[in-house]
């Protein structure tokens, strides 16, 4: 993407950018893109970056989440040459306020909030705005000390009261909280808005240009308004598109509502578009890194498919990603290899074919072996199918109970042609000494089922009913042995990352997130809008606004509609088949999956 904001006044060596997050959250994909573009540009020209955080609001703010922005900015590879606070400014910042008070460029107001969104929104003055310097400087005394009275002031900046832009309308610049801060404590009783802070601290800090995204352009003037008024050097100001997504929120109050309502697990939900819970859904930070900067800096406003990051993310991961097998447990088929070895051996074999460097794994080769009940329903009386990195074999005999496959019995048929066959079929042995490894293989749909979500949606109508969903499966045991955040490719299911390994996980499986590859059926919604559901419509003001009650739990496949799973066939239960693992059926593995604070 092009890079060329048109800014002026570059001098090689001289640039100075900033990045201020609040830390009120978590970095979300949006922030993302405005760390590595203030970074990128600072670089690019033998700059400095300044990473400031904009803690102005106590309500919000935590120390917790400066930590995890610090955290999410060293792994994007983004490091401040400094790193500063607002707050390290309040009393210069208040002295500031003190200054255009005194200039009669600011005055203190107790018009009710209803009332004065009403006449700024009609361009009609406050009646406070022509008060005199000196009653202005006494109540701005009085909300510093956060008395009663005090309480019930604010302080505005005296810029117009009918000016076509609406951010021009005198804004409010303080505010009185009561709230400790996270850093200063009780110190202050007042904090400055973000609009009055942002171009003070800038301009004294030495940044040479702000670049932020469109969402401030209304504000751009106000911005530039401040530096004559309060007599700073200026700061030039550029923005650049804000980066938006196809069935995804990045309003952080929105995104809260998730948490609060216990849709999702936290800010990390691999469902969430933070940084974190990207992340955690398999997103490698060097895609993240090279996708922002393949946008560039461009000021037209998109809504992004989701396709090409995670295309991009597969094509870092997939020469690295070592190749496993998964089953999923379910009417899992017994299979009988007549010319198998007698005795299970293992076997040394790459653990990826194209990549020598990530070293072996052990593959079992038994007499009897499971394959997926998918593979073995498909299979013909004397078809010869291909074991994947055994051989071929004969499909010699199909036990069935109804349309579901019990047992198949195959001759192995190791002259036969791989490149003949047209079923390549992942299939597990079995050894007493090498026992299989459970697994949860877990995939997501969006959180919401509109594309671009508009203001006044009520959540009830854009809520997808089921956003999570699970597998059993058996892995080959290597998979146990994997750390968490490895990403390997299980054949012929696609790409996963371990979340949890089996020690870490209270139903005690391995848990593997599905990675979408950036093909359209695993970036495509997975909802179907049904015809006859009666749709709730609420007002302005909707329930974004208050959390709901805790999502009820959802049985992983209740999507799927599928029938009630039956009991498997004894040979599944047999403890030899499996060695000291405990297979539970498969409507107790759902009950404890059900239970929501695992994921």
């Amino acid at each position: 993407g092009s890079f060329d904001l048109g800014l002026e006044g570059v001098e090689d060596g001289k640039v100075v950018t900033r990045f201020p997050p609040e830390p009120s959250g978590y970095l979300h994909i949006g922030h993302a893109k405005a760390a590595l573009l203030n970074e990128y540009f600072a670089r690019s020209h033998n700059g400095k970056l300044i990473v400031r955080f904009d803690d102005t609001n106590p309500n919000k703010e935590k120390a917790e989440f400066e930590e995890s922005i610090t955290e999410d900015l060293r792994l994007l590879g983004i490091h401040g040459d400094v790193v500063t606070h607002t707050s390290d400014h309040f009393q210069t910042i208040y002295e500031y306020a003190l200054k255009m008070i005194n200039k009669g460029l600011a005055y203190a107001d107790d018009t009710p909030h209803e009332t004065m969104k009403e006449e700024r929104m009609n361009g009609i003055a406050s009646q406070r705005r022509d008060q005199s310097v000196e009653e202005n400087l006494q109540r701005f005394e009085l909300m510093r000390q956060g008395t009663e009275e005090g309480l019930t002031w604010c302080l505005r900046a005296k810029m117009s009261v009918d000016n076509p832009n609406k951010a021009m309308r005198d804004p409010v610049i303080f505010r009185c909280n009561l709230t400790p801060h996270h850093r200063t404590g009780t110190l202050w009783k007042i904090y400055p808005t973000y609009d009055f802070c942002c171009p003070i601290v800038d301009s004294i800090e030495g940044v040479t240009h702000a670049l932020r995204s469109m969402e401030y352009r209304d504000r751009n003037p106000q911005y530039e308004w401040f530096f004559p008024a309060l007599e700073l050097r200026p700061v030039a100001i550029k923005d650049f598109s804000r980066m938006n997504f196809v069935y995804t929120l990045l309003s952080k109050r929105k995104l809260q509502w998730f948490v609060d309502s216990g849709i999702v697990g936290g800010w990390d939900d691999p469902r969430f578009p933070t940084v974190r819970g990207i992340r955690r859904r398999g997103m490698t930070i060097d895609a993240l890194r090279q996708y922002v900067l393949m946008q560039g800096a461009s000021q037209k406003n998109m809504l992004l498919e989701w396709d090409k990051i995670w295309a991009l993310n597969k094509k870092i991961i997939d020469p690295v990603a070592p190749r496993h097998t998964a089953l999923l447990k379910k009417e899992l088929v017994p299979v009988t290899v007549v010319g198998g070895p007698d005795v299970p051996f293992t076997k040394d074999q790459p653990r990826h074919k194209k990549n020598p460097e990530l070293g072996t794994k052990q593959t079992v080769f038994s007499s009897l072996v499971f394959v997926d009940q998918a593979d073995a329903a498909s299979f013909a009386h004397n078809e010869e199918v291909t074991l994947m990195d055994w051989g071929n074999a004969i499909v010699q005999d199909i036990v069935r109970t109804g349309d579901v496959v019990t047992a198949l019995t195959v001759q192995l048929h190791l002259e036969g042609d791989v490149k003949a066959t047209k079923k390549k079929i992942t299939w597990l042995g079995q050894d007493p000494n090498v026992h299989p490894v459970e697994a949860l293989l877990v995939d997501y749909d969006y959180l919401i089922t509109k594309k671009k979500i508009e203001e006044n949606d009520s959540i009830e109508d854009i809520l997808t009913p089921v956003s999570e969903f699970a597998d059993t499966a058996i892995v080959d045991a290597n998979v146990g042995l994997l750390a968490k955040g490895a990403i390997i490719q299980l054949e012929r299911r696609g790409y996963y990352i371990v979340d949890k390994e089996a020690a870490q996980s209270e139903l005690g499986l391995v848990t593997l997130i599905n990675i979408p590859d950036g093909k359209a059926a695993s970036t495509a919604s997975k909802h179907k809008e049904d015809p006859n559901a009666t749709k709730i419509k609420s007002g302005k003001g909707n329930s974004w606004d208050k959390p709901s009650a805790k999502a009820k739990a959802v049985h992983p496949d209740a999507a799927l509609s599928l029938p009630e799973p039956k009991d498997t066939c004894n040979m599944y239960e047999s403890k030899h088949m499996y060695g000291d693992v405990a297979v539970g059926k498969p409507k107790d593995i759902t009950s404890m999956y059900e239970t929501h604070k695992y994921y």
